[in-house]
């Protein structure tokens, strides 16, 4: 196509001139997008993570949530590239259809900082250490593919030292996976 830079895997989508094409009807903009390998790590959960609304994978809540905590515990944190809001909606679809939830709205402030499975452990963690009594992830074995990391977080351990546990089997994916790339 004249005019547009040839597609490079540093790139973000909306720097490379193409026209946005919704790859699922939950996924309508590039945040939704950036976000969702971390918020759909943890969508088998007691969750709405946002599905029937204007915003699915750019904010998570349930009836039972207290966003305002929620938020505040994100936000000491510190997680880079994020800053979680307070929020409240009402999901016409999926978990929690027509009930209102209160959570976090998520906004990506450093794209290139952002480490999207990173939140979603990270808000896993604040969720069990809030609401230890109502947040169920079990079901989220099958999504995050590790029952260690699961243990991890109804333990305590350190969301960050979880994610930073990951770094040897993602350099031998890495390394596995480069030979079936389409561009660098």
């Amino acid at each position: 196509m004249r005019g547009v830079p040839a597609p490079t895997r540093e790139r973000w989508f909306d720097e490379t001139g193409l026209s946005w094409s919704n790859p699922s009807p939950n996924m309508r903009n590039l945040h939704q997008a950036a976000l969702y390998p971390g918020i759909g790590a943890i969508e088998w959960t007691n969750l709405s993570v946002g599905r029937g609304t204007d915003s699915p994978f750019e904010q998570i809540g349930a009836p039972w949530i207290d966003g305002h905590a929620l938020a505040a515990a994100l936000n000491e944190r510190r997680i880079p590239g994020i800053r979680f809001y307070p929020v409240r909606f009402t999901p016409a679809s999926s978990e929690y259809a027509h009930e209102e939830c209160a959570g976090v709205f998520m906004v990506i402030t450093d794209r290139a900082a952002l480490r999207p499975v990173r939140v979603g452990i990270e808000i896993a963690a604040a969720l069990q250490k809030l609401h230890r009594d109502r947040f169920d992830f079990r079901n989220t074995v099958r999504l995050l593919g590790s029952q260690q990391t699961i243990d991890r977080i109804r333990r305590g351990d350190d969301p960050a030292a979880i994610a930073d546990s990951w770094a040897g089997d993602e350099a031998r994916w890495r390394l596995l996976r480069a030979k079936y790339l389409i561009y660098r």
